[in-house]
């Protein structure tokens, strides 16, 4: 299934390390955080595709203009050495739009899993920037110019959001 190669895309890029911290966060072990951050990425995933297929024209728009500013980053060299918030920061309309919806996705995540949605919000604020990341890498390798061409926003949109997060509709 497509939805877990952008799961395994945030865990790889996560690494071990950030993922000790999660389960530490979260009084769990590394199989705990791991679900955690996979139940987190699908929550961010179907929380765009969502926000993307349920939206007027305009909120379509800023979807589709965070996913091209995305595909595009502008800085270059020392610029993109900010890392951890800093990186996040640097994200301009995607991380502020997964940034809005970490509260939600926080409570979601929280609700299915039964951990408490304080912990839940600090394992998301650690995850934030990797998911940020990996949508930015996979937004650039999946770049299709025609895709944000024409002046439908309906099916061309959900067919790029498919294409960058593998289709997670669910």
């Amino acid at each position: 299934m497509n939805d877990d190669s952008f799961q395994k895309d945030v865990l790889n890029e996560l690494g071990d390390d950030k993922l000790a911290e999660i389960a530490g966060l979260l009084g769990t072990d590394a199989a705990g955080a791991q679900s955690v951050v996979a139940s987190t990425a699908d929550a961010f995933a179907g929380g765009l595709t969502e926000k993307a297929e349920n939206a007027s024209p305009e909120e379509a728009e800023e979807v589709r203009a965070a996913l091209t500013e995305a595909a595009d980053p502008p800085l270059q060299g020392v610029a993109t050495l900010g890392g951890g918030l800093g990186g996040l920061l640097g994200g301009g309309m995607m991380a502020g739009m997964l940034g809005k919806m970490a509260k939600p996705v926080a409570s979601a995540v929280a609700k299915k899993t039964g951990l408490p949605e304080a912990s839940v919000t600090r394992a998301i604020e650690i995850a934030l920037p990797v998911v940020l990341a990996v949508v930015t890498k996979r937004a650039t390798e999946k770049r299709n110019p025609e895709a944000g061409a024409g002046p439908g926003a309906g099916g061309g949109l959900g067919d790029l959001l498919g294409q960058v997060l593998g289709g997670g509709k669910k």
